[in-house]
């Protein structure tokens, strides 16, 4: 059996801050797993230093389950942000040393594929409409099937989304919180208009994307989802905060618009009423924050019975760890629904070479055994941990709102 020897942390900034699990065995064999918490990086880096890391040793890799219910049952404090990505580090890399071992691409392991590539969205966005759709007809160039879409809003000097290169996005951007200034009248004015003028401009093939990121109330973004049903959105993401699930009844009751969410969400029981009641169309809910592979596999299993499908996070605070992770548990599920995409910068793509790829709209992890992604530990260390926060967001009156 390949007995655990050693689990090290990684912290590196390659352009933005990664944690990184190394679980090595004694067959000289090891695995990777991502354990980045955007904003709260060292919190979940000490949790598996300090508290899992000397739990592993001696361990027969090859148990999974085991091991995953020893870490999540065994530290009585079940659940939260840092416990759960600790948990999906260590699952994830031991399903890389497992594929490694079998010498086969991890979603081989978990049935095989499902499909011949995971379809993926990339982020389209710009100051004002103009510059939103000019970059969507460049996705739209390159091969792109589906498209977010973001804006600047009127009156507003900055929102969501809206980054200043047209690939990359990174909004963790400060040693201290950054305030924003948030007024939800004004970004409903500027919605409508923003998918009006991308129907007109990308037809009614390309699948249209939007991020409400959580800053509506529910009847606002029910109101907001009706505004939007002529343009036949393939989601809207994060409508409401979902902290109490029965407020996407309310939005249900206003719209058809497809609802996604849970890219906060850290275990099934977030997603439990949401589902179960089918109140949502796409669980957002991703490898690093929902317990590795190993839960998220329990998560879209659920969401299958209740036709809700899969729409992983994929913002660039993932690693390449987890986007590859991401592509095989994509590859393999049945109610696969759509994966998002944001390029990582090239001294990110250095750090954590990879095989996976993209054409034609779709994503493929590649037949490499493993996860199929490695990290060059020389080139991480002159990247060095640097503090980084995510803004925050005040309504024009002062009071603190949702980000």
């Amino acid at each position: 059996m390949p007995r655990i020897t050693a689990a090290r942390v990684i912290v590196t900034s390659p352009g933005r801050n990664f944690v990184t699990l190394k679980i090595e065995t004694e067959a000289g064999i090891y695995g990777l797993g991502d354990a980045t918490l955007n904003g709260r990086e060292l919190a979940v880096a000490s949790y598996l230093a300090d508290h899992v890391a000397p739990c592993l040793i001696g361990r027969d890799a090859h148990r999974i389950e085991d091991i995953w219910q020893f870490l999540y049952k065994g530290a009585y404090w079940r659940r939260g942000p840092v416990t759960m990505p600790a948990i999906a580090a260590v699952d994830t890399a031991l399903w890389d040393i497992k594929g490694k071992i079998a010498g086969l691409p991890v979603y081989q392991l978990l049935g095989g594929a499902s499909r011949e590539g995971v379809m993926v969205y990339g982020h389209a966005n710009g100051r004002t409409i103009e510059e939103t759709i000019d970059n969507a007809l460049h996705y739209q160039e390159q091969g792109y099937k589906a498209i977010r879409l973001q804006s600047g809003v009127p009156g507003l000097a900055s929102t969501y989304g809206v980054s200043k290169d047209r690939y990359f996005y990174e909004p963790a951007d400060a040693d201290l919180p950054t305030e924003n200034v948030w007024s939800s009248e004004k970004y409903l004015r500027s919605v409508p208009p923003l998918f009006e003028a991308a129907r007109e401009a990308l037809g009614w093939d390309a699948h249209l994307l939007h991020d409400i990121h959580h800053r509506l109330t529910p009847i606002e973004a029910g109101r907001l989802g009706k505004d939007l049903e002529p343009y036949r959105p393939f989601w809207l993401e994060d409508a409401t905060p979902a902290e109490n699930q029965a407020n996407f009844r309310l939005i249900r009751q206003h719209t058809t618009t497809p609802l996604a969410v849970g890219e906060v969400f850290n275990s099934i029981w977030d997603a439990k009423q949401l589902i179960e009641e089918q109140l949502i169309d796409y669980i957002r809910a991703t490898v690093v924050h929902a317990g590795g592979l190993t839960h998220l596999r329990r998560i879209a299993s659920f969401a299958d019975l209740h036709n809700v499908r899969t729409g992983c996070h994929g913002a660039t605070d993932l690693s390449p760890v987890c986007m590859a992770a991401a592509l095989h548990f994509g590859l393999s599920v049945p109610n696969f629904g759509i994966q998002e995409y944001m390029r990582h910068t090239a001294e990110t793509d250095a750090v954590f070479p990879h095989a996976y790829g993209f054409a034609d709209g779709l994503m493929h992890p590649g037949d490499q055994p493993g996860l199929g992604v490695d990290i060059d530990e020389e080139l991480a260390a002159r990247y060095e941990y640097k503090r980084a926060y995510l803004p925050v967001n005040r309504l024009q009156d002062g009071t603190m709102t949702n980000w």
